[in-house]
C-alpha cells in the first residue's frame, strides 16, 4: 500500500484535500470519483515505505527486529486491530528495508485472501518451520495473537542465547586483536631497529634462539601476503567442505560436539531450545512428531540432527516419548525424567517449559566458565608473545655485556 496526498473539487465545487493509502493511483482516482469528487491532482507521499532507498541484498534480519515485530502484531491484535492494518503499521515504522519488503509481501498475500501463515512459508529463509507451524496452529484453532505472542517468546529467547554466545566471545576476539597489533608493531618498528645492531655482530654470532627468531621474522615478512592468502585459503577450503561435503559436515559436527568447554555448551544449548520448541508446539496443538520432524530440520549439528530422527522413529512405532529419547544415549538423564514425569501427568508442554528454564540456566554456567578460563589464557598468550620477543632480541646484547665484562 502507498501513501497518496489528493485534491479533488467537490459537487458544490468547493475544493477538498486529504491522505488517503491505495496500491496504485488508479485506485485513488476511482475512489474519488465514487465518493462524487472530481480529481484535481493525486501525488505519493514520500513516507511511504516503497520510498526508501536502502540495499536489502546486505542486510539480514535479527532475531530481535523478528521478535520485536510478533510483540506488535500480538498487542495490535488484541487490541483489536485488523491483521492487515496491524502490518501495514508495523511496515513503515520498521527500518530494516529487506524485512519491510518481507511483511509488504505478506500484506499483498493477506489482501488476497491468504492466510498469514501461507506467506510466511514463502520466507523459510526468514520464516522457519517452527514459526510457520505455531502460526497455523495459531489461525486452525482460532488464538493467532496468542500464536504470535508465542512466536515472539521464541525470537526474544533465540536473541537473548545469540547476545549471550557474543558476549561469551568479545574479550577472546579483543584479546585476539590486540595481539595482532602488538605483532604488527614489533614486525615494523621494534625488530628493524635491532637488526642494525645484530649486523655488527654477524649472523652466525647470534644466538640459535634469536637466529630461529630473525629467520621467522624475515619469512614473515617478506612473504605475509602469501601467509594471509594461504589462512584465508584454508578458511574459504573449510567453508567449502563444510557446506558442500556431507562426510566433513558429519565429521565436523561430531567434533563440535566433543570440543573442549565448547562441546557442552553446544549441547546444553540444544537441550534448552528443544525444551522450549518443544513446549511451545506442543501447546499450540501441533502433533508429537511434527515436532520432532521441526526440530530436526531446525538443527544444522549431524550428531544431533540424527539423534532427533532416530527418536522421531522410535515414537512412530510406537514407543513412549521418553524412551524414545533414552534409546539415543544423548539427552541428559534429567530430561528424560522430566519428559516421563510429563508423559505421566498430561502436562508434558508445561513440565518442557520448566525444564528448559533450568538448562538455560546451565547455558549461562557454562558461557561464564568459558570466560573465566579464557581471561588467563588470553593474558597468557599476550605475555608468552611479548617474552618469546623480548628474549630473542635481548639475548645477544646479554651476550655482548657478558664478553665485555669478561674482557
Amino acid at each position: 500500500m502507498i501513501t497518496f496526498r489528493y485534491v479533488a473539487r467537490d459537487n458544490t465545487g468547493e475544493l477538498t484535500e486529504g491522505i488517503t493509502r491505495a496500491a496504485t493511483e488508479t485506485e485513488v482516482l476511482g475512489w474519488l470519483r465514487d465518493q462524487g469528487c472530481t480529481p484535481v491532482t493525486v501525488e505519493t507521499l514520500d513516507v511511504g515505505v516503497k520510498k526508501k532507498l536502502h540495499l536489502p541484498f546486505y542486510q539480514r534480519i535479527t532475531s530481535g527486529e523478528l521478535a520485536a515485530v510478533f510483540w506488535q502484531l500480538s498487542t495490535m491484535v488484541e487490541g483489536g486491530i485488523t491483521m492487515v492494518e496491524a502490518l501495514e503499521a508495523i511496515a513503515e515504522d520498521i527500518d530494516n528495508s529487506k524485512l519491510q519488503q518481507v511483511l509488504m509481501q505478506i500484506l499483498e498475500n493477506l489482501e488476497r485472501g491468504d492466510q498469514i501463515s501461507t506467506g510466511m512459508g514463502e520466507f523459510p529463509s526468514v520464516f522457519n518451520k517452527l514459526v510457520c507451524a505455531l502460526i497455523l496452529a495459531g489461525e486452525t484453532g482460532g488464538n493467532i495473537a496468542i500464536a504470535f505472542q508465542r512466536v515472539a517468546e521464541y525470537y526474544t529467547n533465540r536473541d537473548k542465547l545469540a547476545r549471550k554466545i557474543k558476549k561469551a566471545m568479545a574479550y577472546p576476539a579483543f584479546v585476539f586483536g590486540f595481539v595482532l597489533l602488538i605483532v604488527v608493531v614489533i614486525m615494523t618498528l621494534v625488530i628493524p631497529r635491532f637488526i642494525e645492531i645484530f649486523d655488527q655482530f654477524g649472523a652466525g654470532n647470534l644466538p640459535a634462539f634469536t637466529q630461529a627468531f630473525m629467520s621467522f621474522y624475515y619469512v614473515f615478512y617478506n612473504y605475509w601476503y602469501f601467509i594471509i592468502a594461504g589462512f584465508l585459503g584454508l578458511i574459504f577450503l573449510f567453508y567449502f567442505l563444510y557446506t558442500k561435503t556431507e562426510s566433513f559436515h558429519a565429521f565436523w559436527s561430531r567434533i563440535a560436539l566433543k570440543l573442549p568447554l565448547f562441546g557442552k555448551l553446544i549441547k546444553y544449548a540444544f537441550v534448552s531450545s528443544f525444551c522450549k520448541t518443544s513446549s511451545n508446539l506442543l501447546r499450540g496443538g501441533v502433533p508429537v512428531i511434527e515436532v520432532f520432524e521441526i526440530l530436526s530440520e531446525m538443527n544444522a549439528n549431524d550428531i544431533i540432527k540424527d539423534t532427533v530422527d532416530r527418536a522421531k522413529e522410535s515414537i512412530i512405532a510406537g514407543t513412549s516419548i521418553f524412551l524414545s529419547m533414552a534409546t539415543t544415549k544423548f539427552f541428559p538423564n534429567m530430561l528424560i525424567k522430566m519428559v516421563r514425569a510429563g508423559e505421566d501427568s498430561g502436562a508434558l508442554w508445561k513440565t518442557l517449559d520448566k525444564t528448559a528454564d533450568y538448562y538455560e540456566d546451565k547455558v549461562d554456567a557454562q558461557i561464564s566458565a568459558m570466560t573465566n578460563l579464557l581471561e588467563p589464557l588470553m593474558i597468557i598468550l599476550v605475555g608468552a608473545i611479548v617474552l618469546v620477543v623480548v628474549l630473542a632480541l635481548y639475548m645477544p646484547i646479554f651476550s655482548m655485556s657478558d664478553i665485555q665484562s669478561g674482557l
